[in-house]
């Protein structure tokens, strides 16, 4: 996340040079940060062009979690009743988008935790940690992590992680009981959008796959893969008794720089599903990298996204003024 003004001079220079060095036609105002609720809704209507599911009722409809590094991003069709008793956020933006793709209405509840992605997660637990040791970092390391521009004292006990502190820690982090203002909520006291069939099949994107292929949930060999919650679990109980320097010989996909967090991480990623977003640990998902389309795997990113919701946001303002 950027610090003061920096975002704006970086915005500026990119209408500068659109405006000086380019033959597009531009207005300052087209210029801006997309936020975490578009990112969102774009990611899941390109997951679901490319699945083929847009211009069907919601119900055939597949849910989207996207973890980057600073946020997640997680988005659902739910029914017009629960559109209708859908509550307020308490910080102003809408929990529910109302969508017209491929001649069929949707209402889509989205939202985006931010500073809750994968690298930003890390951070929230070194601060629930307070700076002692631990209990998420692997038997022998020591040093530091760096995110916004913050550096984090790590140390692992002398005994090593431990799968259940480090599980305590990471729903300390996550604010999993977080005061719940409406009947039902994820983590951090935010509405979890009721639930329901939009929600029947998930496709986890983004670190669900990298970590998910760094401890074998996944083979890279294809774009995607049917996986359990239980897994991301199962994997941390082998991670967290592991030594850093052992990690290599255990899970030799690991990167070089995932190694000190790799309990902490697996440990991160089944507890934001089950006890953050209320998945069944023995639930199917799909953690998805690319999308099988036609004769091509391509990426679900909300570029395609943002394209194909302009393109029927288009569309359909163009039937309605000429009917």
């Amino acid at each position: 996340m950027l610090k003061g003004d920096a975002a704006e001079k970086i915005l500026q220079a990119v209408r500068d040079l659109v405006k000086n060095q380019s033959t597009f036609h531009s207005k300052d105002q087209w210029v801006t940060i997309l936020d975490g609720t578009q990112e969102g809704s774009y990611m899941w209507v390109a997951m679901n062009y490319l699945l083929g599911n847009l211009g069907k009722d919601y119900k055939s409809t597949s849910a989207t979690i996207d973890i980057g590094g600073g946020s997640i991003q997680m988005a659902y069709a739910i029914s017009n009743e629960q559109f209708a008793n859908a509550p307020k956020n308490v910080d102003g933006e809408p929990y529910v988008l109302q969508k017209h793709l491929m001649s069929k209405d949707y209402n889509l509840y989205v939202h985006s935790y931010l500073n809750y992605g994968q690298l930003a997660g890390r951070a929230e637990i070194f601060k629930a940690s307070r700076n002692e040791s631990n209990p998420c970092a692997l038997e022998g390391y020591e040093g530091y992590y760096s995110y916004g521009g913050v550096d984090y004292k790590v140390k692992a006990p002398k005994k090593g992680s431990s799968l259940k502190k480090c599980r305590n820690l990471t729903r300390q982090a996550l604010r999993i009981k977080a005061q719940c203002n409406n009947k039902n909520c994820t983590f951090n006291g935010v509405w979890n959008g009721g639930g329901g069939d939009g929600q029947k099949t998930i496709y986890a994107s983004s670190f669900f796959y990298y970590i998910g292929a760094q401890v074998g949930i996944v083979d890279t060999k294809f774009p995607s893969a049917l996986a359990k919650p239980i897994q991301y679990l199962n994997a941390a109980k082998v991670a967290c008794q592991t030594k850093a320097t052992d990690v290599k010989s255990v899970f030799p996909q690991t990167q070089d720089k995932n190694i000190p967090y790799l309990c902490m991480d697996l440990v991160y990623q089944y507890t934001l599903l089950v006890d953050g977003v209320g998945l069944n640990p023995y639930k199917d998902i799909t953690l998805m990298n690319k999308v099988q389309y036609k004769n091509y795997q391509i990426k679900a990113a909300w570029p395609l996204g943002c394209a194909i919701d302009l393109v029927s946001s288009t569309s359909n303002k163009i039937r309605v003024s000429s009917s």
